[in-house]
């Protein structure tokens, strides 16, 4: 009996809730779909982790790095994992040795974190290979990016922002609202970089009297601050008061942050991020593909090229946008978007829900862009970044798969180099 036990035993891969910030990237990141959530908490099913560590290095906050030596018939299940507020403690030696566990065996294990794959699993090997648009996703950022500050302001250790500004970027008078947040840190040191975000912690406690955890949101403004030469950030925060069903759904840390007046004071952890960013070097390309509230990063990239540019400080590379919404008054910046100039970024815009036309989607307005994305795609400086719901990703990877192999590309090559090179980058939720 002993026997048998010590042959199952693991290092079962776990993550730290008090750490984590619910950002989804692990589980976005994830090659064999080993992690998934619920309101409370992220988890990995021990049963199907490989240990591969591809959602390791993604993780902006490092709440994921978190490893048990576990008997395969004491492995923690996803149920447990989802109660969890903070994370057990190692089996002591003597526990793993009542468990019929030798000593060392947590060393050695790694191998055995790998499972064996089921009937059904076999099956599904054997049959077509189902595209997964995630594998192509960089996790390291591009060559020229500047250096990324993270984790300064841990979740157990908040600072504290002020309200400088707060207005609709979108329509007035239409459901669907999102707003511009501007936060001065002072004297305090918060340095972002375009592509990072930080986290706001909403006061007040959840239903079962948990405190809330924070909400990751990207930054809107480029690195010299929303205001230059200010120590503030901007954020793009839509007003949540429905559910992905439809259902209505009052979003607690979206209303706490639309509902915020100048002047107040909220609590910030952060910066997060070290992939997202964009390149520096000049002749550089950017490709933005985004919906919603996923335009936050491509504004902030937006605003640093149009600073560089005025300054005379930058020359050559390309922006081109691709920029959903369901109508053209629930597309944030709407506005500030048509006076940038034709010669300085290709905006592309997508509708979906536009009355008496036609649904448009970005991935549609990418394919009918074919011969221009094509050659950014022939191009080893064009970079390509993608942000917004979930949805929309595997449309848009499917979309450069198919552009380029109209224009005689191989796919497998491109996507290789872009992922290896840190040049197409998914951020979706």
């Amino acid at each position: 009996m002993d026997m048998a036990v010590e042959a199952g035993v693991i290092k079962q891969h776990l993550i730290d809730p008090e750490i984590c910030i619910r950002c989804n990237t692990c589980e976005a990141t994830c090659p064999v779909n080993a992690i998934t959530h619920d309101d409370n908490n992220y988890v990995v099913r021990a049963d199907i982790c490989n240990g591969c560590m591809a959602c390791i290095s993604p993780c902006p906050t490092g709440s994921i790095d978190n490893w048990r030596t576990m008997p395969v018939v004491r492995a923690y299940s996803i149920e447990e994992q989802f109660t969890w507020e903070s994370l057990p403690a190692e089996l002591s030696p003597e526990e793993l040795e009542a468990a019929g566990v030798a000593a060392g065996s947590g060393d050695e294990t790694e191998a055995a974190a790998a499972p064996v794959p089921t009937q059904a699993q076999a099956t599904a090997e054997a049959a077509e290979p189902v595209f997964n648009s995630a594998q192509y996703g960089a996790t390291v950022p591009p060559w020229s990016a500047a250096h990324a500050y993270t984790n300064l302001f841990p979740p157990k250790s908040p600072t504290t922002a002020t309200v400088v500004g707060n207005f609709n970027c979108t329509e007035a008078g239409f459901d669907s609202e999102t707003h511009h947040i501007v936060l001065d840190f002072g004297v305090v040191p918060f340095p972002v970089l375009e592509g990072q975000s930080i986290g706001i912690v909403p006061p007040g406690v959840d239903a079962i009297g948990k405190r809330h955890h924070a909400r990751q949101y990207s930054v809107a403004s480029p690195r010299n601050g929303e205001r230059p030469g200010y120590n503030n950030v901007s954020l793009t925060v839509k007003r949540v008061t429905e559910d992905h069903q439809g259902d209505p759904v009052r979003g607690v840390c979206s209303n706490y942050v639309c509902d915020l007046k100048v002047g107040d004071t909220v609590q910030v952890v952060g910066p997060f991020g070290a992939s997202f960013l964009m390149p520096n070097h000049p002749k550089s390309h950017i490709v933005m593909i985004c919906t919603g509230t996923g335009s936050a990063p491509m504004r902030a990239m937006t605003e640093w090229r149009r600073r560089l540019r005025k300054s005379g400080k930058f020359e050559g590379g390309k922006l081109m946008l691709f920029f959903g919404a369901r109508t053209q008054q629930e597309l944030p910046y709407f506005g500030p978007l048509q006076s940038l100039p034709k010669d300085f970024i290709d905006i592309n815009l997508a509708f979906s829900r536009t009355p008496g036309q036609p649904k448009r989607y970005v991935q549609d307005l990418m394919r009918e862009r074919a011969a221009d994305l094509a050659a950014l795609l022939k191009d080893g400086a064009s970079h390509f970044y993608v942000c917004g719901l979930k949805s929309m990703e595997e449309g848009v990877v499917l979309a450069l798969r198919d552009v380029a192999k109209e224009a005689g590309l191989d796919w497998d090559t491109v996507g290789a180099a872009l992922k290896r090179e840190g040049r197409l980058h998914l951020e979706t939720y």
